[in-house]
């Protein structure tokens, strides 16, 4: 093969080989990154911000109770909340900074993939350009041209000269957006390092505030142990407050499944008149019945409606309508969706039997959750029911029950009442404002039933 040949083979090999190994490479090389990390961390700000708010809460909690000179219950379950949303402050920052630490690692490595693209972008193009020398002027190019052996070679070594120049314009200006990428990434390097460095000062800080929550705990269960007598004084007094509650509860409700199971009785007895009352029209009876037939459907009814009340004292649920049938229905359809009775706050004091959170060997026994909140606090209904009491017990101040087909919920330790009795009231619709009593403890005892039966709110209540 001529010597020109040879050497026109070999340029056209290596304008091809770059052709297609001088661009995509660098593209191959970009690094991406993955959507989850992404949508984790988005997780992690929400979760941070719902976490400053519980702060702000608590904060304005535990300062209310702290207004007064004595320690008290309340602000001892005030500081126990804020030591459990400190902690989680602490988590998210510790779970930030793992996320963080990977993206610094992942963006280290990326910055050294970028750098060694680059410098074999620049390896190649000192190759473009050391062949491209040889050919630099005008009339090499020509010479170049026409010293092909056919007029097909000579469109082939055309073509090899505008592809040749591509190549390099495309290598130019790959090597320009690879710098650009490369700085880009430092910078991101760096901000991520100081977003690190600054979370460990935060991590610090937060730190510390717990160590002090902790220092003020322990300094209240101090002083309330040197109260024991007191506290036990008013446990008592708390018990029989929560017996003549419990006591309420049962009757109201007893009443309402015989009420219910009295106005059944109603229901089906006059229906069964007038059903008896179109079977006569259809036997050719006279049209207006006798004083002795009115007389005995009175005494059938009377019958009836005894037998239903007789009834209502043995059975142990709600008689439902149609209409209190879907909303019962609806109220089950809920659970662990209800709404919080109040805007603001954290459960004190959970659901069930558990130790005193100061006397020892003592347990508590509580029927509902009690939710401290804010002075004058609104409370509101969870559910649409109709109010089926507002009463008032001592040592649980004012109390509203809403029922809501079979479910019954109990609103208790109200200062002020707007409802009354029978009234029909929507969800979010205000019936108080809560109680706030002598050591500046505000605080609502919150309680669901199914008929005669206490359930756990917490299972019911949804979200904050």
């Amino acid at each position: 093969m001529p010597a020109k040949s040879r050497r026109w083979l070999t340029l056209a090999l290596a304008a091809l080989l770059l052709l297609q190994t001088g661009v995509p490479q660098a593209q191959q090389r970009r690094p991406r990154r993955s959507s989850t990390s992404t949508k984790t961390k988005a997780q992690l700000e929400r979760e941070r911000r719902n976490t400053l708010r519980r702060i702000q809460e608590t904060s304005r909690i535990l300062e209310q109770t702290q207004r007064q000179k004595q320690a008290s219950v309340g602000q001892l379950n005030a500081l126990k909340e804020k030591l459990v949303v400190q902690q989680g402050v602490i988590r998210n920052i510790e779970s930030e900074l793992k996320y963080i630490e990977s993206d610094v690692v992942q963006t280290a490595s990326q910055v050294q993939q970028t750098k060694q693209s680059l410098e074999q972008l620049k390896a190649e193009y000192s190759q473009l350009i050391y062949t491209a020398s040889k050919t630099a002027n005008s009339y090499n190019r020509i010479m170049f041209l026409f010293a092909a052996e056919s007029f097909n070679q000579f469109m082939l070594r055309l073509q090899y000269i505008r592809q040749y120049s591509e190549v390099r314009k495309a290598q130019a200006a790959q090597i320009t957006q690879t710098q650009q990428q490369l700085s880009q990434q430092l910078t991101g390097l760096t901000q991520k390092q100081k977003q690190k460095s600054s979370l460990l000062t935060t991590q610090i800080s937060e730190s510390r505030n717990l160590l002090t929550l902790k220092t003020q705990q322990d300094q209240v269960v101090t002083k309330l142990s040197q109260q024991e007598e007191s506290l036990r004084q008013e446990l008592a007094a708390r018990q029989q407050a929560v017996q003549r509650l419990d006591n309420l509860i049962a009757v109201r409700v007893r009443e309402e499944i015989a009420r219910a199971a009295r106005a059944a009785a109603r229901a089906a007895a006059a229906k069964a008149a007038r059903a008896a009352a179109a079977a006569n029209a259809r036997a050719n009876t006279p049209s207006r019945p006798s004083t002795e037939s009115a007389s005995r459907t009175a005494a059938s009814n009377a019958a009836a409606e005894d037998a239903a009340a007789s009834e209502a004292t043995r059975v142990d649920r709600v008689t439902l309508t149609p209409e209190t049938a879907v909303l019962s229905s609806s109220f089950s359809d809920n659970r662990g969706r209800l709404l919080w009775p109040v805007g603001r706050g954290f459960i004190s004091q959970h659901f069930g039997r558990h130790p005193h959170p100061v006397l020892k060997h003592v347990v508590v026994e509580n029927r509902g959750v009690d939710i401290q909140t804010g002075a004058g606090e609104s409370v509101r209904a969870v559910f649409d029911g109709r109010v089926l009491t507002v009463a008032s017990i001592a040592g649980m101040n004012n109390i509203v029950m809403i029922q809501h087909g079979e479910y019954f919920t109990v609103y208790a330790k109200l200062r002020t009442v707007n409802v009354t009795e029978g009234q029909q009231v929507k969800m979010r619709q205000s019936i108080g404002t809560v109680y706030t009593n002598s050591e500046g403890t505000s605080e609502l005892q919150f309680q669901v039933w199914r008929n005669s039966s206490n359930l756990n709110p917490e299972n019911w209540l949804g979200r904050k």
